[in-house]
């Protein structure tokens, strides 16, 4: 008798992504591959280390289970990090516990990280950079090839939703990627799996479970979203719109992806022989891949991608599509961009 279909997507989900880290990290053949060995033959590489991050919440847990059960089966090896954000009493025991679950699991290393959450962004956003700066740390200290998050459809779906009501374009939409990260580092076996899926593998195998009670505040946006918001969105519209809403990131992703590449591939046909942007021939563009191209110049210039909206895009727009001799438009980090002579010119102010 097979496992738990619970247990077995979960395996899955997790095989399908370790499968395809041991393709990316498979050295090209050469020509001398067919050439007796030589004497340094059996100086093979040690093989890779996949790091599970883990709150120690049903669905991380699910991912460390499934990790620690198909990683010795492809000759990986499988470790676990927990970040102690330090924001509730008690944390750190209960990071310590979440190692032994680790450890018992057969993760190794298997550690806690300690960080101090700061303020900017608001709670949720300062706790989610704090994380992730000490699991990037964590991968370089170890030398992982890649770390295992466990979002879920379910999280997915609230992540469209939050961007939709930014307002701040296609790229929004599409939500969580199942690969992101330097080098591709952050890997989501979970992201076509829903959240009862990663419980129910959890009560099946008898994991212990911590909830978080952030996860139930209703100070927090996402909180709020995932008690109030899309509950009240299915019993308007029905079944199905955490499955619709997840179909809408990865559709939403694969347009973005499009427009992106077509707007690095303009970039060069608008620009004049000192390298300022035509204002002409920006405005011959379609708008998606002119402001891409505007955005990723104020960038360029010295702007913070995350500080950079919609709507500073927009008015650097204008200069091009509603130009009445308007002056200069400031962006964040002190970029300045301004109309001269049918040219756009973005710099530091």
């Amino acid at each position: 008798m097979g496992p738990h279909p619970a247990v077995a997507a979960i395996r899955l989900a997790v095989r399908r992504v370790l499968h395809d880290l041991l393709t990316d990290h498979t050295p090209a053949s050469d020509e001398t591959s067919h050439e007796t060995p030589g004497p340094t033959s059996h100086e093979l590489p040690p093989p890779p280390l996949v790091l599970v991050a883990c709150s120690g919440g049903a669905d991380s847990m699910a991912l460390a289970s499934a990790l620690a059960f198909e990683a010795p089966k492809l000759g990986i090896r499988a470790g676990g990090i927990t970040v102690d954000h330090g924001l509730q009493p008690g944390s750190d025991l209960r990071a310590a516990e979440v190692v032994l679950r680790l450890t018992d699991l057969g993760l190794t290393p298997a550690e806690s990280v300690a960080v101090t959450v700061g303020r900017d962004g608001g709670p949720e956003a300062a706790a989610r950079d704090a994380r992730y700066a000490a699991l990037d740390a964590a991968a370089e200290r170890h030398g992982a090839a890649a770390i295992l998050l466990g979002h879920t459809r379910d999280d997915q779906a609230e992540t469209v939703l939050l961007g939709l009501a930014r307002g701040s374009g296609i790229r929004s939409l599409s939500g969580m990627a199942a690969v992101s990260g330097a080098d591709g580092r952050y890997r989501r076996p979970f992201l076509h799996l829903d959240r009862q899926t990663a419980r129910k593998a959890c009560m099946v195998q008898s994991l212990p479970v911590w909830d978080d009670p952030h996860n139930a505040d209703p100070a927090y946006t996402r909180s709020r979203l995932r008690h109030e918001g899309l509950p009240a969105l299915e019993k308007a519209l029905g079944k199905g719109v955490v499955e619709a809403l997840a179909r809408t990131a990865q559709l939403s992703r694969d347009d973005a992806d499009a427009l992106d590449a077509w707007a690095g591939q303009a970039e060069a046909s608008v620009r004049d022989a000192a390298g300022l942007l035509e204002c002409a021939k920006l405005y011959a563009l379609p708008p998606a891949v002119r402001r891409r191209i505007l955005r990723r110049a104020a960038i360029e210039a010295g702007a913070p991608a995350g500080s950079l909206f919609a709507r500073h895009i927009e008015e650097v727009d204008r200069l091009i599509t509603g130009w009445r001799g308007q002056g200069a438009i400031n962006l964040p980090g002190k970029v300045v961009a301004q109309r001269q002579g049918g040219r756009l010119v973005i710099r530091q102010g």
